[in-house]
């Protein structure tokens, strides 16, 4: 069974940067894709990044050139590096996958949260201006 637990949110001013980390276990990246998701209060949940199945990466374009996405599969933690936060970054994020994901990066990213099956619980991620 594929858990998924994020770590490393918290409070930061507008310029500032954090790390994420997401702990997977019970997933196969070969045959999977895995992403991160932010949902701010009173809006819908949202895309930040996708690796597919090959390790491609697709990011939305209010984070493109600010945030980064890695796999370690040796560690078995998903990353995103958040560089140059806004307060519009201000929400919550969660981590997914699904364990069968077959097209590239940016087709998944395009497809929306809605078809990955397994999900963290979510790490709070705050921007103070």
């Amino acid at each position: 069974q594929v858990h998924l637990m994020e770590s490393g949110g918290g409070s930061v001013q507008s310029g500032g940067s954090l790390t994420l980390s997401c702990a997977v276990s019970g997933h196969t990246y070969e045959s999977g894709c895995m992403g991160w998701f932010r949902q701010a209060m009173g809006k819908e949940r949202e895309t930040v990044s996708v690796i597919d199945s090959v390790q491609r990466k697709s990011y939305s374009e209010s984070v493109r050139g600010r945030f980064t996405t890695s796999l370690d599969k040796d560690k078995n933690t998903l990353y995103l590096a958040m560089n140059t936060l806004k307060p519009e970054d201000t929400a919550m994020y969660y981590c997914a996958a699904d364990s069968s994901c077959f097209a590239q990066a940016s087709y998944i990213l395009r497809q929306g949260p809605s078809r990955f099956a397994y999900w963290g619980q979510g790490t709070q991620v705050m921007v103070s201006s």
